[in-house]
C-alpha cells in the first residue's frame, strides 16, 4: 500500500483536491456572495448570491479528478521504466509493484473517474460535460505513451490539464447557478467574473507548470536523450531550454503585475504575490542561470512546485479582500 500512495503521487493530488476546494469556497462563493439579486418570491430586497451546485456533487468532482490525475500518474511510470532508472536511478513500477497491477491499476482508477465525471454532469444538467473526463483520461495516456516524446507537444499537454483544474470548478457551479437565478430572479445576474477570477488561477497555473516542465526535461537530458525523446532540451539545447524557462517566468512576472495594477490594485495583493511569488521565481532564474548539475536543477524545479502552491493559496488573499472590499469586484 505504501508503494501505491508513492506511485499515486500523493502530495500532488493533495494540492489538486487543496486548489478544487480553495476555488470553490475562498474564490467563488466570496465572489457571487458580492453581487445581489432580488427574487420573484422574496420580499423585494436584494439578496446576496449563494453557491448551487451541491456540496456533495463537488465531492464527487473533487474525487473524480483524483482519480483520473493518479491514473495519469500510473501509466506515466509504466511507461516511463527505463528513462527513469538513467534520471533517477530508481523505479516502483516493475520492481515494487508488478506492470500487471499497475495497469489494472490504471484501468481501474480512470474507470471510476470517467464514471464520475459523467455522473456529476448528468447532474449539473448537462451529461455531455462527461465526456470531458473521457478525454483528459486518453490524453494522460497518449502523453505517457507518445507526447511527452515529442517536441512540446508534451510539455503543453501536462500544462492545459493543470490549467484545467481550476477552471473546472466554474465550469461546474455556473450551470447550477444559472438555472437557479434565471427562474427565481428579477434579473439574471451577470456571471461572467466567475471565469475571470478562475481563469486568471489557471493562466498562472499553466505558465509556472509549463515552466517547470521544461526544467524537468533539462534534469532528465541525459535519458532522454538515450531513449530518442524529442524534449525541448534534446531538440534545442539545454541552453536554449533553459532560456525559453527564463522567458517564461519573465511573461508570469510581467503578467502578475499587470493584473494586480489594471484589476486589483490592492496593498495584500502587492506584497503577497511579490513575496510568495516574484522573488521565489528570480531565485529560479538565478538557478538556471548558474546552475551546472542536476541538484540544482531539482532544487529549481522543486520550488516550481513551492510557487505553484504559493499561487493556489493566493486564493485565500482573494477571499480577504473580497470580504474586506479591497477591490473592485464588478456587479
Amino acid at each position: 500500500m505504501k508503494d501505491f500512495i508513492k506511485l499515486i503521487r500523493w502530495p500532488n493530488l493533495l494540492i489538486v483536491a487543496l486548489t478544487m476546494i480553495l476555488m470553490r469556497y475562498a474564490v467563488i462563493q466570496p465572489l457571487i456572495g458580492k453581487i445581489s439579486v432580488i427574487l420573484n418570491s422574496g420580499s423585494g430586497e436584494e439578496i446576496p448570491l449563494s453557491l448551487k451546485f451541491p456540496w456533495y456533487d463537488f465531492l464527487i468532482l473533487v474525487l473524480s479528478t483524483l482519480s483520473i490525475t493518479a491514473g495519469g500518474y500510473v501509466i506515466n511510470d509504466y511507461f516511463d521504466i527505463k528513462t527513469d532508472l538513467i534520471n533517477r536511478g530508481e523505479v516502483i513500477v516493475g520492481t515494487k509493484i508488478p506492470r500487471r497491477q499497475a495497469i489494472k491499476w490504471h484501468y481501474i482508477l480512470n474507470i471510476a473517474g470517467v464514471a464520475g465525471g459523467f455522473y456529476i454532469s448528468w447532474r449539473a444538467g448537462y451529461i455531455w460535460m462527461g465526456i470531458l473526463f473521457l478525454v483528459v483520461s486518453g490524453l494522460l495516456y497518449f502523453y505517457s505513451a507518445s507526447y511527452k516524446r515529442q517536441f512540446l507537444i508534451g510539455n503543453l499537454v501536462v500544462a492545459l490539464l493543470v490549467a484545467m483544474v481550476p477552471m473546472l470548478v466554474a465550469v461546474y457551479e455556473w450551470p447550477a447557478l444559472y438555472r437557479y437565478y434565471a427562474v427565481n430572479a428579477v434579473i439574471q445576474p451577470q456571471l461572467g467574473l466567475v471565469f475571470y477570477w478562475t481563469g486568471g488561477f489557471a493562466i498562472f497555473a499553466f505558465l509556472t507548470n509549463l515552466t517547470r516542465e521544461i526544467i524537468k526535461d533539462i534534469e532528465d537530458f541525459e535519458g532522454d536523450m538515450a531513449y530518442g525523446r524529442n524534449t525541448i532540451p534534446v531538440v534545442t539545447g539545454t541552453l536554449t531550454a533553459r532560456i525559453i524557462s527564463i522567458l517564461l517566468i519573465v511573461i508570469t512576472v510581467g503578467l502578475l503585475y499587470v493584473a494586480w495594477y489594471f484589476f486589483l490594485n490592492d496593498r495584500i495583493t502587492l506584497i503577497y504575490v511579490s513575496c510568495a511569488i516574484v522573488i521565489p521565481l528570480l531565485f529560479v532564474v538565478y538557478q538556471l542561470v548558474v546552475s551546472g548539475g542536476k541538484k540544482q536543477l531539482r532544487n529549481a524545479g522543486r520550488l516550481m512546485k513551492i510557487i505553484m502552491i504559493a499561487g493556489v493559496l493566493y486564493s485565500i488573499v482573494v477571499k480577504v479582500i473580497l470580504d474586506r472590499n479591497l477591490v473592485f469586484y464588478g456587479n
